[in-house]
């Protein structure tokens, strides 16, 4: 039998599956892109062949696990971010075992690699002291600080992943009456999101100063294309160092854009806004994620402790006066 190659399985898989199949979006591609670029390095220099050169035979349960391993302790990723490689790994796996059905078991072996474990931190967020520090940090005098509050502002009251806040275009905002932004989000989901009187009027005043046409992004570089990812993260961390100076709580708090995401749902969640509204406005695919802000409040949870009432004596037993009424108690 002819030991199926691997280089054409795997474009098919990235062509054919991801592309024209699922219809991925560009951060699952580039996902699944970046831990097969590390994944056939490792293979390369484990087999001492090519890339090009390896066989789907090469890529069994045993090297997976230890390229897992690698990527764990040497590269120290997280056990999220190992369990993410292993993810797109199986993917991968399900076609081939579909293209290649005489390596079946091979890929069976591979999908039925568990996943890690972890420990599920609690969710950082923002206080209203901390947020207006940080809304206040970019300086008004410059056309990027400008640009910066602005985009905080929108960041901190819609609670738009960073990936959407990067790719808003002018023509997602609807300002005046019923003030709004749209976006596309995971799995394709559309959402609108309404704009406080406040952060509509800041983001008029921005649009006004940016100009532009509708297809042009809301927040972009000083040159013209939109911000990336990196550039966004950078940007937050300046901004909440420069924070920091003002307002105690913000020294050593590692804060970034999804921390000003948390921020929304808490202030949504202090506000008795219901859980199931609050997945609607982060566009969550279930309520069950929402409830990570439940555990991660406890000023919620001292409210309910002092509502609690503490008998201040112990309750008495009760006795029957009557024999009848006694002999039924003790059974």
């Amino acid at each position: 039998m002819t030991t199926p190659s691997l280089a054409p399985l795997l474009q098919g898989f990235f062509t054919d599956r991801l592309l024209t199949q699922m219809e991925a979006s560009p951060n699952t591609i580039a996902s699944y892109r970046d831990t097969f670029r590390l994944l056939l390095r490792f293979a390369s220099a484990r087999k001492g062949r090519e890339p090009t050169s390896l066989a789907l035979t090469d890529i069994d349960v045993e090297l997976v696990a230890d390229f897992l391993d690698h990527v764990e302790k040497h590269r120290h990723n997280s056990a999220r971010s190992r369990n993410t490689r292993l993810a797109a790994i199986r993917s991968f796996f399900k076609y081939a075992a579909l293209s290649e059905p005489g390596a079946l078991l091979q890929c069976r072996r591979v999908l039925a690699m568990p996943s890690k474990r972890h420990t599920k931190a609690t969710v950082s967020f923002l206080d209203d002291v901390e947020s207006a520090a940080i809304l206040a940090a970019p300086p008004q005098s410059t056309w990027i600080g400008r640009r910066d509050q602005a985009l905080m502002a929108v960041a901190l009251q819609t609670g738009l992943r960073a990936s959407e806040l990067v790719n808003l275009r002018c023509k997602d905002v609807a300002l005046g009456t019923g003030a709004h932004v749209r976006c596309m989000g995971k799995g394709r989901k559309e959402r609108c999101t309404p704009l406080r009187r406040d952060v509509s009027k800041r983001l008029e005043q921005w649009l006004k100063e940016r100009g532009g046409e509708p297809e042009d992004f809301v927040f972009p570089t000083r040159h013209g294309p939109k911000l990336s990812r990196d550039a966004l993260e950078s940007l937050v961390r300046k901004y909440a160092i420069e924070a920091s100076k003002r307002c105690a709580t913000l020294v050593g708090k590692k804060i970034s854009p999804h921390v000003l995401r948390h921020s929304t749902a808490m202030n949504l969640l202090r506000h008795g806004v219901d859980q199931t509204v609050i997945a609607l406005w982060l566009g969550h695919e279930s309520v069950d994620t929402t409830q990570i802000y439940l555990h991660a409040d406890l000023q919620m949870k001292e409210k309910a402790l002092a509502r609690l009432n503490h008998p201040e004596g112990h309750s008495k037993r009760f006795r029957p006066g009557d024999r009848l009424l006694a002999f039924l108690e003790s059974l």
